[in-house]
């Protein structure tokens, strides 16, 4: 607070308080000036003084300031003062260094604009002969890797047709499983289909009987080498399944661990299982030394004396009357039939669980009786009692027809069809189905009967593009892959038109409207002849659901 007076009239004045708030704040420098003569700076001071508080309204209220600067550009010349010096009385200045200049023809500006784009035509005549040049180079270079592709592809397929008919060759040649013998079958069954039709094109009357009854003899001289070949193969394939059964029984426990890696533990009953497949595999070897096959046998025999039973005396009579018959120097081939019978009763005492624990799992017929009294069907065409798995069910089936080796000596004698092209279509396609991991449940419901009528009577066995008709080159794949497959929604193509296939992603812009239809009418005779199982049905009307779906997005 400071005190001053103030004037209040003529001659009077009043003494006052004035209370003085100072700043928190350095006030801004708003200019002054310096007394020359007495070096005094006096500074502009500004003063403000407290605003009067308006009237509270009730109502808030708000202000905002704005402020604008008016701009305006103009432009200025700055001046540039030269000067010349020339020669004159009292100066010289030397024109060594001059320049004549002449001046030049004057020419317009759209002569200037000509000559520039004269200019700009010819750079770009160089520019686009440079850039024709790197795309015929470009387009040579892809030409040449498209045909070195395609040589490759083509050498690749002509090697893949020469490995399948070099094994096709091979299996007819030495046949093994059942296929191969099918294969031998089906192609007895042409060359009959050949020479019968020639037969009956070129001969008539007496001689036509005449060789008709001497292929008929010929024939029945092939099927004799056949059967001998099948047992011979027979014979074979049941030494490996043994070997197989035994193997499996001598296998340690494995699991995966944490990290991946595989443990192995062998159990009691592996071990087991390795002892009697090491002594069966000695006992069942050839051309062995004399003491060797000894020392075998009295293995053998303090194996299987470790349990009493009528079978395992009938081994040991017969192992000393094999070393009995050794020591009086007997040949080896007049104890080939002995050696067999020891083989076939030590086999038997393997199958039984009480002696070789691990093979409880892997034998066909149970040893509690109760248990195949739900689990086993007669065949009426052979008579036998066999498990569900012998019998060849096709989905459009209501009982329980005829079993797999009647099937097939049926088709041996009558139709000798081939049906591994077909067994291999399914195969492909149901190992397509399980990459897609999406639950495709009709795909392992279709069995090989069903799938050689799809293909035969609704595909006429051949693609549905190229019209390849090679079955080996061909696959079944899904017509619209965001479904699973089934027989309405399928197609048949080879596997370059069925990878392509597969990459589509809207099949309405891909192919042809008549296209189109086609492959939905086959579909509807599919969906047709299917109709009629009942496990399909569910399934049918589930994908007409969809169908109709479908069809009111798209109306939408």
């Amino acid at each position: 607070y400071i005190g001053t007076s103030i004037l209040t009239g003529s001659d009077s004045f009043q003494d006052i308080v004035v209370k003085i708030q100072r700043p928190t704040y350095n006030k801004p420098f708003l200019g002054g000036f310096r007394n020359v003569s007495t070096g005094v700076e006096f500074h502009n001071a500004g003063s403000q003084t407290k605003p009067k508080k308006r009237p509270d309204k009730g109502i808030q209220l708000f202000c905002k300031e704005t402020q604008t600067v008016v701009e305006k550009n103009k432009r200025q010349q700055t001046r540039n003062t030269t000067s010349t010096q020339m020669t004159k009385i009292g100066l010289y200045v030397s024109n060594t260094t001059d320049k004549l200049i002449t001046p030049g023809k004057y020419f317009t500006a759209e002569e200037h604009h000509k000559r520039r784009l004269e200019a700009v035509i010819v750079l770009q005549k160089y520019f686009r002969r440079w850039h024709a040049i790197n795309l015929v180079q470009n387009l040579k270079e892809q030409k040449r890797l498209r045909l070195a592709l395609e040589a490759q592809e083509e050498l690749r397929k002509k090697r893949e047709k020469e490995d399948k008919l070099r094994r096709e060759y091979e299996k007819k040649l030495n046949p093994k499983t059942k296929e191969d013998f099918e294969l031998l079958y089906h192609d007895l069954e042409l060359w009959m289909q050949e020479e019968t039709e020639q037969i009956n094109r070129t001969l008539s009357g007496a001689e036509r009987k005449a060789a008709l009854c001497a292929l008929l003899e010929e024939e029945t001289q092939l099927i004799a080498c056949i059967g001998i070949h099948r047992l011979n193969a027979n014979v074979e394939n049941q030494q490996k399944a043994i070997l197989h059964l035994l193997g499996k029984c001598a296998q340690p426990r494995r699991w995966k661990a944490y990290d991946g890696k595989i443990t192995e533990m062998d159990t009691q009953n592996s071990l087991r299982g390795k002892e009697l497949l090491e002594i069966y595999h000695s006992i069942s070897t050839k051309d062995m030394p004399k003491d060797e096959r000894t020392s075998v046998l009295l293995t053998l025999k303090c194996t299987v004396k470790e349990h009493e039973c009528k079978l395992t005396q009938e081994i040991v009579a017969l192992i000393d009357r094999e070393v009995d018959l050794m020591s009086r120097e007997v040949k080896e081939c007049n104890l080939e039939g002995l050696r067999k019978r020891i083989c076939t009763l030590f086999l038997q005492y393997i199958k039984i669980p009480e002696f070789n624990p691990a093979v409880v799992g892997l034998l066909k017929v149970p040893q509690d009786p109760l248990k195949l009294y739900k689990n086993v069907y007669f065949c009426h065409s052979c008579e036998k009692y066999l498990t569900p798995t012998e019998f060849p069910i096709p989905a459009n089936s209501r009982t329980i027809g005829r079993c797999r080796s009647c099937y097939q000596l049926d088709n041996e004698a009558r139709k000798r069809e081939a049906y591994l092209k077909y067994r291999l279509l399914l195969e492909n396609l149901r190992k397509s189905e399980v990459d897609y991991q999406d639950d495709s449940k009709i795909v392992f419901l279709v069995q090989l009967p069903d799938l050689q009528y799809l293909i035969e009577n609704i595909w006429n066995c051949q693609s549905a593009l190229s019209a390849c008709s090679d079955l080996y080159d061909l696959v079944m794949v899904r017509w619209d892959k965001q479904y699973e497959w089934s027989p309405w929604n399928t197609i048949l193509l080879t596997k370059e038109e069925a990878d392509a296939h597969l990459k589509l992603c809207n099949l309405q812009k891909t192919y042809e409207a008549p296209f189109i239809y086609r492959i939905e009418q086959k579909h509807i005779r599919a969906k047709n002849y299917f109709a009629q199982i009942p496990v399909m049905s569910s399934f049918l009307h589930r994908s007409n659901k969809q169908a109709n779906a479908n069809s009111y997005k798209k109306r939408s």
